[in-house]
């Protein structure tokens, strides 16, 4: 079974704002799109992927993830993330309606194919599934298999919200690039620790921030 991802992105000059204490509101929205970019480069380059679709409203932002490959869905409820993701899915669901579906971060700019593959794997011997955030507090991953509405819960305490839903804890070591979204500048210094893709790499440098515990 290979997925479909839908991955939701805010207008690039409101996204990011808990990154101020790191980057200009000048640099802000090219950061948001180096972290979709690099994100959607990596979910496309996962073998248990097929096909990636972006839910937004910026122009921009649908220019350049397009040309990398994904559908890109208009956000058309306008009425928040869970809306625009619940939007993309039955945009999906109406061409494939046997599509395996799940729901990604646009800001997991150190994700790591394999890894991703490693939980959607995981996540088909379940409903649904979800992978909480590095912060244990959040969600990265939600998953549902055919014929299984996502019902998205994204927002304050979303790993507790998708938990009470019925949704699947994943138990799993090891997919920490998957984990790793990025809201503040600690969160970035983390993900560049993994490592992270070209473009977030650039637009980190113009930064001039180092990943977590690197010495002088």
């Amino acid at each position: 079974m290979q997925w479909t991802l839908v991955i939701p992105l805010k207008p690039l000059a409101r996204a990011k704002s808990r990154l101020s204490d790191t980057a200009s509101d000048g640099l802000r929205p090219g950061l948001a799109l180096a972290f979709a970019q690099d994100t959607v480069t990596a979910a496309l380059a996962c073998p248990a992927v097929k096909d990636v679709a972006v839910v937004t409203n910026d122009a921009l932002a649908g220019r350049e993830l397009g040309a990398l490959g994904a559908l890109v869905v208009p956000d058309e409820p306008g009425g928040g993330l869970n809306a625009a993701l619940a939007h993309a899915t039955a945009v999906v669901r109406s061409a494939r309606p046997d599509s395996a579906v799940a729901a990604l971060n646009a800001d997991l700019p150190a994700l790591r194919p394999l890894e991703l593959a490693r939980a959607l794997d995981a996540a088909m011997e379940f409903p649904r599934a979800f992978l909480p955030d590095a912060a244990e507090i959040g969600t990265t991953l939600l998953t549902a298999t055919p014929g299984r509405e996502l019902l998205p819960a994204f927002g304050q305490d979303s790993r507790a919200r998708h938990r009470a839903s019925g949704a699947v804890e994943l138990p799993l070591d090891e997919v920490d690039s998957v984990r790793q979204d990025v809201d503040t500048g600690e969160d970035l210094r983390a993900a560049l620790a993994l490592g992270v893709g070209p473009r977030t790499a650039a637009a980190a440098a113009r930064l001039l921030i180092r990943p977590r515990g690197a010495r002088d």
